[in-house]
């Protein structure tokens, strides 16, 4: 049972990672192939989401803070 817990959570932080790099732009083809097949798209897709809703909320934090200055 907790070789199952690990294995998602080891999903889910190499979808995070994923992502990650994908926001950067940088990444070598046989490492993102090889990511890519060991990842769960329901986890990309969720984990995409919530990093660029993060990515706005801070850009917008940013641009208050400039502003009020």
């Amino acid at each position: 049972m907790s070789g199952t817990a690990k294995a998602g959570t080891a999903s889910l932080w190499r979808s995070v990672r994923v992502v990650a790099w994908s926001f950067l732009g940088i990444r070598k083809g046989s490492e993102s192939q090889e990511d890519m097949a060991r990842v769960n798209p329901f986890h990309i897709i969720g984990v995409g989401i919530a990093a660029a809703a993060l990515f706005v909320v801070g850009l917008v934090i940013l641009v208050n803070w400039v502003v009020a200055k």
